[in-house]
């Protein structure tokens, strides 16, 4: 009995470190949401959901699938936190109309240039003024959250920036059509403006904050933020016409 108390001890433990230690990531993941929403979302409610999702993940981890508890971790955080935000109200449908029209005036005016479309062209398409368009931009921000993750639309989308090894993502077929969506990402990324592929990268690779992404190109945050929701946009219109579909997304 008492080298059982022991053994159950020890692992109580270790779950409680584990936990501890991988904090931060949630933190990190939670914060990088929440700018990415307006601003009625509050921070610590996205970590309390996070931590839910981290015990989740450390309770439920799996070592002989190859994959890092970090990594899990990750994926099981942002699933949490996603999840709990899919009940909210916090992206209006005018808004998402907004985001829709902006990728139907990119696609339109990308057309016409056989090119990608400036601010300037796109704002002309839409028949807006530039300051009006930068707007517009302001009031996607919380719209665009998952977009590139799900570029194939809100419901049933495929996951284009995070892969979770398991025994159905090492057959032959899921290696082709991921290798084929990172190509596709990448061609998109190299046709966008370089400002904005400065950012994307400065975000989803660095992993650097709005704040500290506005330091490095000496821009103000609200206009990063923007050129961070255009940038998505022109993503998704991108991998749209070239990507299947699916449940007509």
């Amino acid at each position: 009995m008492y080298a059982y108390q022991t053994g159950m001890d020890t692992a109580t433990e270790e779950r409680e470190r584990l936990i501890l230690e991988h904090l931060p990531q949630v933190r990190l993941i939670a914060r990088r949401i929440h700018d990415r929403l307006p601003d009625s979302v509050i921070l610590d409610d996205l970590i309390s959901t996070g931590v839910v999702g981290l015990i989740s993940a450390i309770d439920n981890f799996d070592p002989t699938l190859n994959v890092k508890l970090k990594t899990y971790a990750e994926y099981k955080i942002r699933g949490a936190i996603l999840d709990s935000l899919r009940g909210l109200d916090w992206a209006p449908r005018q808004k998402r109309r907004m985001a829709k029209q902006i990728e139907s005036a990119v696609a339109v005016a990308e057309q016409k240039l056989h090119r990608s479309p400036t601010e300037e062209e796109i704002a002309a398409q839409l028949n807006l003024s530039l300051e009006e368009y930068h707007e517009w931009l302001v009031q996607v921000r919380g719209v665009n959250l998952g977009s590139l993750e799900y570029a194939s639309g809100e419901e049933g989308g495929r996951d284009l920036l995070k892969h979770i090894s398991d025994s159905e993502e090492s057959w032959p077929s899921r290696i082709i059509e991921r290798a084929e969506l990172e190509r596709l990402l990448a061609e998109a990324i190299e046709k966008t403006p370089y400002i904005e592929r400065t950012v994307l990268s400065l975000y989803y690779h660095e992993e650097l904050t709005l704040r500290e992404i506005a330091k490095v190109v000496n821009l103000h945050e609200s206009r990063v933020s923007q050129l961070k929701s255009q940038a998505i946009l022109r993503l998704r219109t991108y991998l749209k016409k070239r990507w299947p579909m699916r449940g007509g997304g």
